[in-house]
C-alpha cells in the first residue's frame, strides 16, 4: 500500500537546530505525518523519512513566470465574464477590466489571472472564439501598461495561444489538460509555465454529489498523474504549479479535509496554488451568504495556506490580503 509523507510545517521564531526548510521557503519542519489508505496517520521524525521523500520536500522551487517561489505570492483574480460567482459583470467591459488589473498591480498583486469563462458551479460552456474576444484584448491592453506577469485562466488550447500572443506568461488550466489535451502542446511548444488543477466533473455538474474514497489522497494521486502527463508532453517539471481545486467538485467537508493537510502536496515537488477566495464554504462557515461579504474568511484561509507554505494564493481582494501577509511576515 502506498505511503504518503506530509511535512508538518512550522513558522515559529524559535527554530530548532536541524529543522529542515520546506521547499526552499519560509516554513520549516522537524516531523512528517505518514498517511496510508485504510490506516490511522502516524507521526515520525523527518530524519526517519526516506531520502527520496525528503528531496522533493526540501528542494527549492524554481521561479515561475517571474515569481519568486521562496516567498508567498498573490494572484489577483480578474474575471472578464458576465456570470462569475462573485464579480461577474463588474469587469467584462475592456476599460473596466484594464482599470481593475492596474489597480490590483498597484495594490501588490504579483501576477494577474485573466479568465473569460466562468467555472462557478452550474456555469455554461463558452465557445473558444467568444472566450478569446473577452480575454486577448484585455491582456494586450494590460501588457502595454504593466510588466506584472499575466496568467490566462482557460482550459482551451486556442484561447491559451491567443493569450500568449497577447502577452500572457502562464497557463492556468482548471481541467489539467483533461478537457483539451492540445493545451499541453501549446504550453510545451511555447515553453510557458502551467498550473494544473484538480476538479471532479465539469463546472456544469461538478457539485452534483461529488464522492471520493479519500479526498486528500485522491487529489494527490490525480495531480501526480497529471504532472506525469504534462512532462510527457514536453513541459518542464520545474515549470508546473499544482492546485487542489478547492470548491471544484467538492463538498464543505472535502474542502476542509484538503485544507487541513494541504502541505502534503509539497511532496509532489511543485509550487502550490491555493484559490479559495470568497467561495461558498467560507460563506457557510462564516455566515456570509453574499460572496462580497466573505473578505474576513477569505483572508483567514489565505493565511492558513501561507502557514502551510503555499507559494501562490489566488484572491479577489489584493489590498487587504497583501496587508495581512505583510503583517504575517513581520510577526
Amino acid at each position: 500500500m502506498t505511503q504518503y509523507y506530509r511535512p508538518i510545517p512550522q513558522t515559529d521564531i524559535a527554530r530548532p537546530r536541524g529543522a529542515l526548510t520546506l521547499a526552499g521557503g519560509w516554513c520549516w519542519f522537524t516531523h512528517v505525518e505518514v498517511l496510508e489508505r485504510g490506516r490511522a496517520p502516524e507521526i515520525i521524525s523527518a530524519n526517519d523519512a526516506p531520502p527520496t521523500v525528503l528531496d522533493p520536500l526540501t528542494s527549492p522551487r524554481t521561479a515561475i513566470a517571474g515569481l519568486d517561489t521562496a516567498r508567498p505570492n498573490l494572484m489577483g483574480i480578474l474575471n472578464v465574464t458576465p456570470d462569475s460567482f462573485s464579480d461577474g459583470g463588474l469587469f467584462n467591459a475592456p476599460d473596466a477590466a484594464q482599470a481593475q488589473a492596474l489597480a490590483m498591480a498597484t495594490q501588490g498583486a504579483d501576477i494577474l489571472d485573466i479568465g473569460g469563462e466562468s467555472t462557478r458551479p452550474g456555469a455554461d460552456f463558452v465557445p473558444a472564439d467568444e472566450e478569446i474576444s473577452r480575454t486577448a484584448p484585455v491582456i494586450k491592453a494590460i501588457r502595454a501598461q504593466s510588466k506584472t506577469p499575466i496568467s490566462i485562466d482557460t482550459r482551451k488550447a486556442d484561447v491559451a495561444q491567443a493569450a500568449l500572443d497577447a502577452g500572457a506568461d502562464l497557463i492556468n488550466d482548471v481541467a489539467a489538460f483533461t478537457f483539451d489535451p492540445d493545451l499541453a502542446t501549446v504550453a510545451a511548444n511555447s515553453g510557458t509555465p502551467v498550473c494544473i488543477m484538480h476538479a471532479q466533473g465539469d463546472p456544469a455538474t461538478m457539485q452534483n454529489a461529488p464522492q471520493y474514497d479519500d479526498v486528500l489522497l485522491d487529489v494527490y494521486d490525480f495531480l501526480a498523474e497529471r504532472i506525469a502527463v504534462a512532462v510527457a508532453a514536453g513541459i518542464d517539471r520545474h515549470q508546473i504549479v499544482i492546485d487542489p481545486g478547492i470548491g471544484f467538485g467538492k463538498t464543505l467537508d472535502h474542502n476542509l479535509a484538503l485544507l487541513h493537510r494541504l502541505s502534503l502536496l509539497h511532496a509532489l515537488g511543485c509550487p502550490i496554488l491555493l484559490g479559495a477566495s470568497r467561495k461558498r464554504f467560507i460563506g457557510t462557515i462564516g455566515d456570509a451568504p453574499d460572496a462580497q461579504d466573505r473578505l474576513g474568511g477569505s483572508i483567514a484561509v489565505a493565511l492558513d495556506g501561507r502557514r502551510q507554505g503555499v507559494q501562490i494564493t489566488r484572491v479577489h481582494d489584493i489590498k487587504h490580503t497583501k496587508q495581512a501577509f505583510l503583517l504575517a511576515d513581520t510577526l
